[in-house]
């Protein structure tokens, strides 16, 4: 059930009583409104829906403080009143925005503040999938009481928040009436701006870059056999994940550095707010301990003698300008997590000078990969070679100026690459007869490169192998990313996934290549490997397994293991390995050395696949 907490009468007097000899000045975050200021309480301005029934107003609200933001560009305070109404639906909290000025404010301040009711939306409100926050701007405000009690936090356990997300009624959500004891996400809006709090909760996620942190509030919702919280479902959203900021500035207290699967101790509370990124946020007042639970890095076995290791990874925008910690962090996973593998399809790999050198004519990448193979071979590795085509300047994608695309690494003393002049950044691959069954025209070849699926895209590349006599071929890739995509927290429901169809496109043309590669040969060896950014249970992969012809080796793991990325609190997939029927004793291993941890070379974990081709 979703309830208010209530607290003593005598605090209430307390709260509201005008204390002798304590009124203070009037502070301003900007010059008052001529207008008239109509009383009104802040369940009233809340009202049962997103959207304030009072927004534009004038009002004067009488409330306790209950935190501060006093530094960045959105500063202000929250308060709350401690007289809450019977109706769950209503919140008893209000963020009172002051813009870059700082509230001389403190909690337990009472105070009486005139301002205009107004929904903030991050971006255009016309356009953005984000919802709104209700707010007071154009405030000025009286002290007339310090030191009052506040409000308690609202305790969150595993039976607070709804399971369901959101009642989905197809379109926006923002008029629909509050039912918070049903959807999470209408329990959030309930209780915007309100205190709430959390006690000893796992975290699901690193501490980003961002300085956030992710818990759970369900420790048994889908849990990660490392910690996580994994994502297994468009309609199975875990509504336990609870986005954690800080109100300290950084200067009295760092931000916690934290990998998934540590305990955030303690007690943590503050006020909620709605975040673009990451949806509904507990903005920490208090902040508990991070507890390191010793989280390690996995490695995987190396391949036997008569098996072939093909690997997958994306190195995260890698360019011959990086420094030598990020080359050599990567290596040393390559090396002692991957165990050296006979072949690498690599993604994100960049032109010489990165995004520095955009529109310069620069598309080679021979420097970055020099640096990474010979930092490989620093590793304890073997000396591997590299396969890649250098694309169209600015034609696909990714960091501006990086011309990012995908390669390969091979060790020469375990497999040979076929080499076929030919192959450049518009020319297709086909495929061939000959006497010992396909083969390609070019290798490596792009496939299909213009074809309008790989519009400011990468475009996939082919390698045909030879292992112990037999051919393989390899299909590295990285389809568009979800960019543009409407938020799972947003006000549309369902949200938009407007960058599927380009996926969904782009698996057809890869699938129709493989299927003309067993058309001559039906038993070939065939690895698709990469960075797909899309879900097992997305109409992308639907549509590479279409008939079975290739299996998605990540269905193979049990649910708990089924993730080599994170984001927003989510365990999730973007990289994937398939196969056709033709590899043996097939053995494969998401290895987990970089989505889960604060320190990181990628922010994707590297996959392997092991097997005996026929």
């Amino acid at each position: 059930m979703s309830s208010k907490r209530r607290v003593a009468p005598g605090a209430v007097l307390a709260a509201l009583a005008v204390a002798q000899g304590v009124l203070a000045a009037p502070g301003a975050a900007a010059e008052p409104d001529t207008a008239d200021a109509a009383p009104a309480r802040i369940h009233e301005i809340q009202g049962t829906t997103r959207l304030s029934p009072l927004e534009g107003d004038r009002v004067r609200v009488d409330a306790v403080v209950t935190a501060t933001r006093t530094f960045g560009s959105s500063r202000g305070f929250w308060i709350q009143d401690p007289r809450p109404d019977d109706d769950p639906r209503t919140s008893e909290g209000l963020f009172v925005f002051t813009g870059r000025t700082t509230p001389a404010l403190a909690q337990g301040d009472v105070v009486t503040v005139e301002g205009t009711v107004a929904e903030y939306y991050p971006g255009d409100p016309a356009t953005t999938a984000a919802q709104s926050t209700t707010e007071l701007v154009k405030a000025h405000w009286t002290v007339t009481a310090r030191g009052a009690r506040v409000p308690e936090a609202l305790a969150l356990g595993p039976g607070t928040v709804p399971d369901a997300l959101t009642a989905s009624p197809g379109g926006s959500i923002e008029h629909a009436r509050l039912r918070p004891d049903e959807y999470a996400l209408d329990f959030w809006e309930a209780h915007e701006g309100e205190l709430v709090s959390v006690i000893d909760a796992r975290l699901v996620s690193r501490s980003t870059d961002y300085n956030e942190l992710y818990v759970t509030t369900k420790p048994q919702q889908n849990p990660s056999a490392r910690g996580g919280t994994v994502y297994l479902g468009y309609d199975r959203p875990n509504t336990g994940i609870l986005k954690i900021e800080s109100l300290i500035p950084f200067s009295q207290r760092p931000f916690p550095k934290a990998d998934t699967g540590d305990t955030l101790t303690g007690v943590t509370s503050g006020p909620v707010e709605y975040d673009s990124y990451g949806g509904y946020t507990l903005m920490a007042s208090v902040l508990g301990e991070v507890k390191d639970n010793g989280l390690e890095r996995e490695v995987t076995r190396a391949q036997l003698r008569g098996e072939l290791a093909v690997a997958t990874y994306n190195v995260e925008n890698l360019s011959a300008v990086d420094g030598e910690e990020k080359f050599a962090a990567l290596a040393e996973g390559v090396v002692s997590n991957l165990a050296s593998p006979d072949i690498l399809t690599l993604e994100e790999i960049q032109d010489d000078n990165g995004p520095k050198g955009a529109g310069d004519g620069v598309t080679s990448a021979d420097e970055t990969l020099r640096r990474f193979t010979e930092a490989i071979e620093a590793a304890g590795g073997p000396r591997y070679e590299w396969r890649q085509i250098d694309p169209q300047e600015g034609a696909d994608g990714g960091q501006p100026g990086g011309n990012i695309r995908v390669g390969f690494l091979f060790n020469p003393e375990r497999v040979r690459f076929v080499d076929r002049e030919g192959g450049d950044a518009t020319t297709p691959v086909a495929v061939e007869r000959d006497r010992r069954g396909a083969r390609l025209s070019v290798s490596p070849g792009r496939i299909d490169p213009q074809h309008p699926a790989w519009e400011d895209s990468r475009k996939p590349l082919v390698g045909e192998f030879v292992f112990k006599g037999r051919t393989v071929f390899v299909v590295a890739n990285h389809f568009a990313s979800k960019g543009g995509d409407q938020p799972v927290h947003g006000r549309f429901q369902p949200p938009a996934r407007t960058s599927e169809q380009q996926r969904v496109q782009q698996a057809t043309v890869v699938r129709d290549f493989v299927d003309d590669l067993l058309a001559v040969d039906r038993r070939a060896n065939v690895v698709v490997a990469g960075d797909l950014n899309d879900f097992p249970f997305s109409p992308t992969l639907r549509e590479l397994t279409r008939g079975g012809t290739l299996r998605s080796l990540m269905d193979t793991l049990p649910e708990s293991e089924r993730y080599s990325y994170v984001y927003e609190g989510n365990s999730q997939v973007l990289d994937h390995v398939l196969v056709s029927r033709g590899p043996r004793r097939v053995s494969y291993d998401v290895v987990h050395i970089n989505a889960e941890f604060a320190d990181q070379a990628s922010d994707h974990d590297p996959q392997i696949v092991r097997f005996v081709p026929r």
